[in-house]
């Protein structure tokens, strides 16, 4: 099992210029991972046609690809929404990067509209046979507002190989889903995943989901990552540590399955960060916090990150020894 970065895990860095592309695949490298997971979205203070990358012009998309193919590193590509315009960006950066998955999503936050499947089924129909000519898969994620059950419903009605789903052990939290009943039900689908940990805090008198460093949240992460291991086909792992970063809940209560309310991998706990110098729902924009805290916010991200990876290779190495260590066992 190979383990990779996702470019949101430094969103903040991005954000602020403190880190491009080639900064991120050489601290990818020397974190001791095996890929990257590059975001192509036109994010906060990103390029506003190709987020983490500067250009689609061939000479730096090839400079891109030699820099992840010298340090041995395997690449995907996130982007979002299935019109095809959409789709065919990604795969034509994706040819070039060498990226053979691309994670997309369905709707924009804050608009999923289950009446507005059927379209998003065609979209990704239509898609189907450019996927199948560059041997690129789509990964569709489970993006805060879907079930499981229903980004399923999506992926059996397209009924492609090349067509999965992007398994976030995190995201359906948003709505009422405990992490594990999305990795059980996601798994024998997944083509792509983000690997991350949650807990739920308070934001004024709203209850919301946000992201910590692995091992800092509530997310069972030994049994979503042993599920991932043994009832998915992936064979790499993605990290997207989304911290600091806060999302509300985007159903009612009960919507993914779990009627518990408030406990479990739902107990309110403190936030990761002072109230007193920011609220939870400001982690993510750094023109609403303090220079001062901008800084400490960018230690602790980096902090995060560390701590983060050394997690990941433990699980990896408890549930998914590399090859060359069975056979040496073996030997």
């Amino acid at each position: 099992m190979k383990i990779g970065l996702e470019t949101e895990s430094y969103h903040i860095f991005f954000q602020n210029r403190r880190m491009n592309i080639f900064d991120f695949i050489e601290r990818t490298a020397q974190l001791g991972c095996d890929g990257v997971e590059i975001n192509i979205i036109n994010d906060l203070n990103l390029h506003p046609e190709f987020g983490t990358l500067e250009s689609a012009e061939p000479h730096y998309l090839k400079a891109v690809r030699r820099a992840i193919e010298e340090r041995n590193l395997y690449c995907e590509i996130d982007t979002r929404f299935t019109a095809l315009p959409d789709i065919k960006k990604a795969i034509y950066i994706a040819n070039f990067l060498g990226a053979d998955v691309i994670r997309t999503y369905m709707f924009r936050l804050g608009t999923y509209d289950l009446s507005k499947l059927p379209q998003v089924i065609d979209n990704l129909k239509q898609a189907v046979p450019l996927l199948k000519a560059n041997r690129i898969k789509l990964a569709v994620e489970n993006h805060e507002e879907e079930t499981a059950d229903e980004l399923i419903s999506v992926i059996e009605a397209v009924n492609s190989p090349w067509v999965g789903a992007h398994l976030d052990i995190g995201n359906g939290m948003m709505a009422w889903e405990d992490p594990i009943t999305t990795c059980k039900k996601l798994a024998p689908y997944t083509v792509s995943t983000h690997f991350k940990d949650h807990l739920v805090t308070m934001h004024n008198d709203t209850p919301v989901v946000c992201g910590v460093p692995l091992t800092e949240g509530s997310i069972d992460l030994e049994e979503c990552f042993k599920i991932i291991v043994e009832d998915s086909m992936v064979t790499r792992v993605n990290l997207e540590s989304c911290f600091p970063y806060c999302s509300a809940f985007k159903r009612p209560e009960g919507t993914g399955g779990w009627t518990g309310g408030f406990s479990g991998p739902f107990a309110i706990k403190e936030p990761p960060f002072d109230k007193a110098k920011v609220l939870p729902l400001d982690y993510y924009y750094p023109s609403k916090i303090s220079p001062e805290l901008l800084e400490e916010m960018l230690v602790r991200q980096d902090e995060g990150v560390k701590k983060s990876v050394v997690e990941m290779h433990r699980l990896r190495d408890k549930f998914a020894k590399p090859l060359q260590v069975l056979e040496q066992s073996v030997l």
